[in-house]
C-alpha cells in the first residue's frame, strides 16, 4: 500500500504541475514607464475662454474651447474644438476647427471641417471652407495648400491653396477651380 500511495502522490504532483505550468509560463505584463510617454501636458483647461490684447490695450484675438492642453516645453499648445476670434480695425473673422495647434511663434493651425466666417457686414467673402487652414495671429493672415471654398452673398468660389491677408482685406486662390454666381 505504500508503493500505491506513493504513486498516486506522484501521480497527483505530476498532475499539479501539468496544470499549473501554463500559469507560471505567462509572459511578464509590461507595465508602461514614465520615459514610454511622449509628453504629457504642463497645463489643462476644459471649457476653456481667453481673451488677449494688443500693445495699444485693444483686443487681438479670443480664443473658446473644448479643451486645451499646454506643452510648453515642447513649444505648443492644442485646443479641442476651437474658436478663435480676430480682431483688427477692417474686419473681425472667427475660425472654428475641429482640432488646432498653437505654436509660440503665433502659428496657428487648424484641422477638420475649418470654417473661417467673416463677421463684417456686407463682406465681399462671407466665410471659407477647408480641411485645414495656417493663421498667422500677429500678421493677420491664412493660407492653406488645400481645397477651399469661399463663399459670398451670390458666389460660391472653389479651388486649390488659399492666401489671405486680413489686414489688406485681399484673398488670393492659388489654383482657381470653378466660381458659381447666384441670381438674387
Amino acid at each position: 500500500m505504500n508503493s500505491a500511495r506513493l504513486i498516486l502522490c506522484v501521480l497527483f504532483a505530476a498532475c499539479m504541475v501539468w496544470l499549473w505550468l501554463p500559469y507560471f509560463n505567462q509572459p511578464a505584463t509590461v507595465v508602461q514607464n514614465q520615459e514610454d510617454i511622449i509628453a504629457k501636458p504642463d497645463y489643462t483647461a476644459v471649457a476653456l475662454k481667453q481673451t488677449a490684447f494688443d500693445e495699444q490695450g485693444k483686443i487681438s484675438h479670443k480664443v473658446t474651447a473644448a479643451k486645451m492642453e499646454l506643452y510648453q516645453q515642447l513649444g505648443f499648445t492644442y485646443f479641442e474644438k476651437p474658436i478663435f476670434t480676430l480682431y483688427n480695425q477692417q474686419q473681425t473673422w472667427q475660425i472654428n476647427a475641429n482640432e488646432a495647434t498653437l505654436y509660440e511663434n503665433h502659428q496657428l493651425i487648424l484641422e477638420g471641417n475649418v470654417v473661417a466666417k467673416n463677421l463684417t457686414n456686407n463682406a465681399m467673402i462671407e466665410h471659407i471652407n477647408a480641411d485645414n487652414i495656417q493663421v498667422d495671429i500677429e500678421l493677420q493672415t491664412m493660407s492653406s495648400e488645400q481645397p477651399v471654398e469661399l463663399i459670398g452673398p451670390n458666389l460660391k468660389i472653389t479651388g486649390r491653396g488659399l492666401h489671405a491677408d486680413l489686414k489688406a482685406e485681399v484673398v488670393e486662390l492659388i489654383n482657381h477651380t470653378r466660381t458659381i454666381y447666384y441670381d438674387q
